[in-house]
């Protein structure tokens, strides 16, 4: 069984990204760093390379000047008051491209030192967000299942009642009129009842509580069974309804209820989507280490653009789509990803549709 405390898909995912972006920033830092250094270090070079340049200028035109001039004493010291005057200029330069040098340094540091505070803070922020909304939607899952369990319970005395209206029917045609409202009566009760049952797990799957109890077994039972379970359905939407698999011919792990509810799911969109005069067909094979499981229909097929999106939740096929919530392929992936399997589409539009979903081989 899967365990209540797995973290959601959305919270593993938010913090590897958070990750990877610390690692990113602490790589893009240094390198930046490593970059300011490096032009800090060139401009430096420059300049004192430039400074040198014209110091030697300076003296090699003093030092001709000595040779045209007479008087080689006073040239001597004004050359020397020259070169004084040009020392203390270099110094002055230099000094000012080291303290340029050593409070761009000073910056890169307090950078480095800030950023493990700025993630304590982000980390805190983050804590408090998800305590808020861990509570919140304990808050939803305590409400939802007590909803969920009083609509059942009043579900079951709705049909309990038309049960009994069906019993105490007359045999007349007022008898008969009475008989088929309290068929509707129970196919109302059941869809309702499927909805609740929808609800209930997507809410499980929000929070990574979604639990599977696997075991081994023949997936042809249940394939028959979900079949047996729309066949009345199927015969009256005039639509035929057939299997393609061995009883005995597959051994995997799967959750009878579970794989029940899948199948249920993609036969019954198969029926709602499929015109009078169709075909259905479910199919079971093992390829190698897995078992693959198919339910092909004759309806118009999905643009190949729609066939990811049909497994999302709350999805319609269109804007006023009254048939369902859009809840079952979305349920159904989570359940066979849960069993360690996958789920997929393929279509040709305006002739067929199949929905193929693997099992791994016990």
């Amino acid at each position: 069984m899967v365990p209540d405390s797995k973290p959601s898909t959305e919270r593993v995912q938010t913090d590897a990204a958070l990750r990877a972006e610390r690692i990113n920033a602490d790589r893009a830092l240094a390198a930046e760093r490593a970059a300011v250094d490096a032009d800090v270090d060139r401009v430096v070079h420059l300049a004192r390379d430039d400074a040198d340049a014209k110091v030697s200028a300076a003296r090699e035109h003093a030092d001709h000047a000595i040779e045209q001039v007479d008087s080689v004493v006073e040239v001597t010291e004004s050359v020397a008051e020259l070169r004084a005057v040009e020392d203390e200029a270099l110094a002055n330069e230099r000094a000012t491209v080291d303290e340029i040098l050593r409070l761009e340094r000073e910056h890169a540091r307090a950078l480095s030192a800030l950023l493990p505070l700025e993630r304590d803070r982000t980390d805190r922020q983050l804590h408090i967000e998800r305590s808020r909304s861990d509570a919140a939607v304990a808050h939803r899952d305590g409400f939802l299942g007590m909803v969920s369990h009083d609509l059942r319970n009043l579900l079951s005395g709705i049909l309990l009642s038309a049960e009994l209206l069906a019993r105490q029917a007359a045999t007349d045609v007022g008898g008969a009129q009475t008989l088929t409202n309290v068929d509707r009566i129970r196919r109302y009760t059941a869809r309702m009842n499927r909805l609740i049952g929808d609800l209930v797990d997507v809410t499980s799957i929000d929070a990574g509580k979604l639990s599977i109890t696997p075991t081994t077994g023949d997936p042809a039972t249940v394939i028959s069974e979900a079949v047996e379970l729309f066949r009345v359905g199927a015969a009256s939407a005039r639509v035929s309804l057939e299997t393609r698999v061995a009883a005995g011919s597959l051994r995997v792990q799967f959750d009878h209820d579970r794989l029940l509810q899948v199948l249920a799911n993609l036969i019954a969109n198969a029926i709602k989507f499929t015109p009078a005069g169709g075909s259905i067909v479910v199919e079971g094979v093992q390829q190698g280490d897995h078992v693959r499981i198919a339910v092909t229909d004759s309806g118009a097929g999905i643009p190949p653009h729609l066939l990811e999106r049909i497994f999302e939740r709350f999805w319609q096929v269109g804007a006023h789509d009254s048939r369902g919530m859009g809840l079952g392929l979305y349920i159904s992936r989570s359940l066979i990803e849960a069993h360690g399997g996958k789920i997929w589409a393929e279509s040709r539009l305006g002739s067929s549709c199949t929905v193929f979903f693997t099992l791994p081989v016990a």
